[in-house]
């Protein structure tokens, strides 16, 4: 029955890998054309409101040239400087003289109509009066934006204001803030219109994409078809399709591959479990002060009997997995006060760190075991300190129940990686813990402009709040233990001190650091001793 299981789970899961990476495919080209389509209409209408900045900026300079000519009042100088500015302008139609309320000329001449100075339907942060649907004296009648300033207006060709190279079925239209149309180049959806004139924003219907772009003088307006994103959306996907097709081969015979394998390992873990093909390796912890080795964090490593080694990392989650983590945490116990018994009773200052599984911390099985293998050996609990990765505290109740245990019998408890796993402030203050460890991934970080570098000082921070102190992971630069020590981060682990070493070699490695930096840290203490 449980090889049937594996079986329809080993088939489910290659189904699931010819389905996914071609469904993969198809979502990240549409949301990659979702968003190509969205941040082009963005980019067009931002261009869209410059464009329309710089045909009435052009307008504004001439209005303040002409303002500020001692010429006198429709002379003939006068006007020719407005025929001037009205050509050299390049959006500009017409340009006029107003007294007394009523237009005196233009750039075309004097006036013998009675026009009246028109009222603005919108003013400008420069105080230029903005006039809609104005028809000028020459042309073929088309309404045209009046731009007034002091006694002058130039009225300008509103199609300059949307004179932007697009695609070809993107429609653009300019208002004034307040949704006053000034030009629009026949937008299908004119109920569109209205709603984004009345209240600006981006997106989609189901008809058109659309993007606006707006300041204190102008609102943009760009809308394209979803016909022409259906058709580059079936063009692109038609296009990546065989790397989707690839890809779900791939998966396939990957999900086969590690099924097999995944099969073949836990059958070797429950026989290497059965042989003792486990051995342990020390990884030595060091008192960033004074540069004395602490202790160790205990490994287990797997070696077949061929030679080859099996990572932690592939062989620990099938441990938990078979049930099989139980027999191997009690052959790690048994190792460590093995290996660690002579130096451990010699040294009362030393310590060596044990990995507890999630389902150890879960249930508190293995500080039983613990507890049971200790007694007659002479080493304090104390000295034996209990690691804790964030999965064990997924049942965050019997974490808490296990590790007061731990504590109350004596020992230290740490929790592990910090910052990978599934831990937050409000677990952390609840949870009965002495030490919290680093995540190597943060210590990496220090001094590099990853994202997660200015997190590393914010947990040293939050460590000494809770009142606990600190072991980094992974130290392995000068710079890295600098600001370790600067920050008053308490311990260190890593191969700027030490790689992971075998037992016999950990307790030279220690006895010579102790005869090392002890001198000098009795010396600190003491300072007078150095000159006795």
């Amino acid at each position: 029955m449980k090889r049937a299981r594996i079986i329809a789970a080993i088939v489910l899961a290659a189904l699931i890998g010819a389905v996914v990476p071609v469904l993969t495919v198809a979502y990240f080209t549409w949301a990659r054309q979702q968003e190509h389509e969205q941040r082009t209409l963005a980019s067009t209408a931002e261009r869209t409101l410059l464009r329309a900045h710089r045909a009435y900026e052009g307008g504004l300079m001439a209005l303040r040239k002409l303002n500020q000519t001692p010429l006198p009042p429709c002379s003939p100088e006068h006007m020719q400087l407005m025929r001037n500015l009205a050509v050299s302008t390049h959006s500009a139609e017409q340009v006029g003289y107003f007294e007394a309320g009523r237009l005196r000329c233009t750039s075309w001449g004097l006036t013998e109509d009675d026009i009246p100075e028109p009222l603005p339907d919108h003013v400008t942060a420069d105080g230029a009066g903005i006039s809609l649907g104005v028809r000028p004296q020459a042309g073929d009648g088309s309404p045209m934006v009046a731009v007034q300033l002091g006694r002058h207006d130039i009225i300008m060709d509103p199609s300059r204001f949307v004179d932007v190279i697009a695609d070809p079925n993107v429609r653009l239209a300019v208002a004034t803030p307040d949704g006053r149309l000034l030009v629009q180049q026949a937008l299908p959806d004119q109920n569109l219109l209205l709603d984004l004139l009345r209240k600006p924003s981006s997106g989609r219907t189901a008809r058109s994409w659309y993007a606006t772009a707006q300041d204190q003088e102008w609102l943009a307006i760009a809308v394209s078809p979803r016909t022409d994103f259906r058709t580059s959306l079936y063009r692109q996907l038609m296009q990546l399709l065989p790397l989707g097709v690839a890809g779900a081969a791939f998966g396939v015979f990957g999900v086969w591959w590690l099924s097999r394998r995944r099969m073949t390992l836990r059958s070797e873990l429950t026989s290497a479990v059965r042989r003792g093909e486990f051995s342990m390796q020390y990884q030595p912890i060091i008192e960033l002060d004074t540069g004395i080795c602490v202790g160790a964090e205990s490994l287990v490593r797997w070696s077949r009997p061929d030679g080859t080694s099996v990572r932690p990392d592939l062989f620990i989650p099938v441990a938990e997995e078979t049930g099989l983590i139980n027999a191997l945490t009690d052959h790690v116990i048994d190792q460590v006060i093995q290996d660690m018994r002579e130096l451990l009773v010699r040294d009362r200052s030393a310590h060596i760190a044990i990995n507890l599984s999630a389902g150890d911390v879960g249930s508190g099985r293995a500080l039983k075991v613990l507890s049971a293998k200790l007694q007659g050996t002479g080493i304090h609990p104390q000295q034996i300190w209990l690691e804790a990765t964030e999965r064990g505290f997924i049942d965050i109740q019997g974490a808490r129940t296990s590790l007061a245990a731990a504590r109350r019998a004596g020992h230290c408890v740490a929790i592990d990686d910090f910052g990978v796993g599934y831990s937050s402030l409000q677990y952390l203050q609840t949870l009965p813990l002495d030490a919290l460890k680093i995540d190597k991934s943060f210590i990496e970080a220090i001094g590099t402009h990853s994202a997660t570098s200015p997190v590393t000082s914010h947990i040293i921070d939050m460590a000494k709040t809770l009142g606990l102190f600190t072991v980094a992971e992974g130290v392995e630069t000068s710079a890295q233990l600098a600001y370790l020590q600067a920050r008053q981060v308490e311990f260190g682990q890593g191969w700027l001190f030490s790689k992971p070493l075998p037992a016999e070699e950990f307790i030279r490695y220690h006895e010579q650091r102790l005869k090392q930096y002890g001198k000098a840290k009795e010396n600190m203490q003491n300072p007078n001793s150095a000159h006795e």
